[in-house]
């Protein structure tokens, strides 16, 4: 199934939902993005959301890449990718994951990274056999809620 990839450059007509309902299924907290939070996320230079649009126009799966600068170079990451159920197991996420990786190349990055669940099973098949390593690491968070 070929999707229309878009970079999402002004909140139209049913996004915000779209966007909330795949919050709903990356993530337990019941975080919801709010017009505000939106109209930022649109307006921030080093943030770039992607969503993958059907041939109907329906929202079909999300994926935002973050790009910084550190005295080691130009660096990427790959944050929040979610598929609607509906559209699960047809090649979106792997879509998605490719255009990433192409506008991230685009941006001169020197590294783009992602973490993924463990238990997201189709994710971390998907991630080798687009070209990305697994890295030893540890990942630490500190939330400010």
């Amino acid at each position: 199934m070929t999707m229309r990839i878009e970079e999402v450059t002004a909140n139209t007509t049913g996004l915000t939902d779209a966007i909330n309902r795949f919050l709903s299924l990356l993530t337990s907290t019941g975080h919801l993005i709010t017009e505000s939070d939106l109209a930022a996320l649109i307006a921030s230079r080093n943030s770039h959301l992607f969503v993958a649009i059907d041939e109907q126009g329906r929202y079909a799966g999300m994926i935002t890449v973050g790009i910084y600068r550190s005295p080691t170079g130009k660096k990427a990451w790959i944050e929040d990718v979610v598929v609607d159920e509906a559209y699960r197991g047809r090649g979106v996420g792997k879509q998605l994951t490719q255009h990433a990786i192409a506008f991230a190349r685009l941006q001169q990055v020197k590294l783009l990274s992602l973490t993924s669940n463990p238990a997201r099973i189709a994710a971390n098949q998907l991630y080798p056999n687009v070209g990305f390593l697994r890295k030893e690491t540890n990942v630490y968070v500190m939330r400010f809620d």
